[in-house]
């Protein structure tokens, strides 16, 4: 099975140089699957994502901006790749479970992002997990036995 985690990494760094570049996201598609190992990544997962933030980015900062407390362009670049990589998995990808959208998210913060980088991306991404996905949220957690 391909390895999503590895999908969102490379998608933030895809973002982030596509935020800083402004470079068509196509030519910057083509950069990552010739340069990076991605045989272990989920290639097309990557893609949507990259695809749909680009074309789709400031509807996904909408969903943002009632927790932000500066303007989205001044968040760090690299946090804003994060931000709206995790937005994207909470709007569009149903399937994924929020809990593991918000935890995705951090563990990016922690590989690419500033020293306490993480901490914000936890809150915004919590907040904004509260505004999509209510329901889910607010769903009781099961417990599941434990294994002795």
């Amino acid at each position: 099975m391909k390895n999503r985690s590895k999908s969102r990494q490379f998608a933030v760094q895809a973002l982030y140089s596509w935020l800083l570049s402004g470079q068509d996201v196509s030519d910057i598609e083509v950069h990552f699957l010739g340069d990076h190992d991605m045989e272990d990544a989920d290639v097309p997962y990557f893609q949507k994502i990259l695809h749909f933030v680009a074309a789709h980015k400031m509807g996904l900062i909408d969903y943002m901006i009632p927790f932000l407390c500066r303007q989205f362009d001044e968040v760090d670049p690299v946090e804003q790749a994060i931000l709206l990589m995790g937005t994207y998995e909470l709007e569009q990808r149903k399937d994924v479970p929020y809990r593991v959208v918000i935890n995705e998210s951090v563990e990016c913060a922690k590989i690419f992002g500033a020293e306490d980088g993480h901490k914000f991306i936890n809150g915004m991404m919590d907040k904004i997990a509260t505004k999509i996905r209510d329901v889910e949220v607010k769903a009781p957690r099961s417990k599941k036995p434990r294994k002795k």
